[in-house]
């Protein structure tokens, strides 16, 4: 969006982290509503439809970086701060950005309805569930940094409804959900794992695409992966495939997955979400292929995480 003259409403951004309560913002339906769910971990619900173009003032005031991971849910922000850097917010999107002592702007534009769900960390958040290192790397750059922008996939989406709709589901419930979401993201600004001394046979590009196919597990888990499919969107032979994996990450590709899709599934489970939902959400077509699977990994049917006491 455009600044300057184009912007017909003004206002500071109204500032109340770690409370829980919808809180005005123009006077022209738009609201915001935090809820601290842990010790610098916060979700953030807004709904912005001015009467006019709106740009809202936006200062960060914590002392270290701040992460937002940012689920756009319908239209399109903006944020533009001092430097000239910016971002876009877009529905169907989730960005993850990382700030440090910014100041910026937020726009919207007239008659447009733009609701978003923010998950934010900071302070000790980002220690604990990030890692001093990473956490450090973060701090050390100011201005906002885009870390990633994807289309939402369907079990993210999922999780979104206890946080979403937080009158309907249990302080544990919205939690779980959260931690769950942010994991995800976390994981990619993880320092990438260093072999082992058995594993220095394996290239720097060899573990690299290795590495790559870690990351296909996580993010299309609800697809029919397959060592043929994983091995060749990477790079590699199947053979070297799988034992670069084994070396690299001290399990077989078969494995990893499973663990990855059952504990995905799990969470899902106790975010409210039905057995059949889960098993499609993680890669299994058919419930009761997903239902025996669980059972023998957990040692209980999934029906049971989801059932009131």
């Amino acid at each position: 969006m455009q600044t300057g003259a184009r912007l017909g409403t003004r206002v500071e951004e109204v500032r109340a982290v770690g409370t829980t309560g919808r809180l005005p913002v123009s006077g022209h339906g738009c609201w915001i509503e935090r809820a601290a769910l842990d010790d610098g971990l916060t979700v953030v619900r807004s709904h912005y439809q001015p009467a006019r173009d709106l740009a809202e003032a936006s200062t960060q005031s914590d002392t270290g970086p701040t992460l937002v991971i940012t689920y756009g849910l319908s239209g399109e922000s903006g944020f533009v701060a001092e430097d000239g850097s910016s971002l876009r917010f877009g529905a169907g999107r989730t960005t993850l950005a990382a700030f440090a002592h910014t100041r910026g702007e937020r726009h919207f534009r007239a008659e447009t309805s733009v609701r978003q769900l923010r998950l934010v960390l900071n302070g000790n958040a980002l220690s604990r569930y990030l890692g001093e290192a990473a956490a450090a790397r973060l701090a050390s750059r100011r201005g906002i940094r885009l870390l990633g922008e994807h289309a939402t996939t369907a079990w993210c989406r999922t999780l979104l409804h206890p946080l979403l709709s937080p009158e309907v589901a249990t302080p544990v419930d919205r939690h779980i959900a959260a931690l769950t979401l942010a994991a995800e993201h976390l994981r990619l600004l993880m320092p990438a794992q260093v072999p082992s001394a058995s594993s220095l046979r394996l290239s720097a590009a060899d573990v690299e695409k290795l590495a790559r196919a870690r990351d296909l597990m996580h993010t299309q888990m609800d697809r029919a992966l397959t060592i043929p499919y994983l091995s060749a969107t990477v790079g590699l032979n199947e053979c070297k495939f799988k034992q670069g994996f084994r070396e690299l990450y001290g399990t077989t590709p078969h494995q990893f997955l499973l663990d990855l899709r059952m504990r995905r599934a799990r969470a899902l489970l106790q975010s409210g979400c039905q057995v059949a939902q889960a098993a499609y959400a993680v890669g299994y077509r058919h419930p009761a292929s997903f239902s025996a699977a669980f059972s023998r990994y957990f040692g209980q049917v999934p029906k049971s995480l989801n059932t009131p006491v």
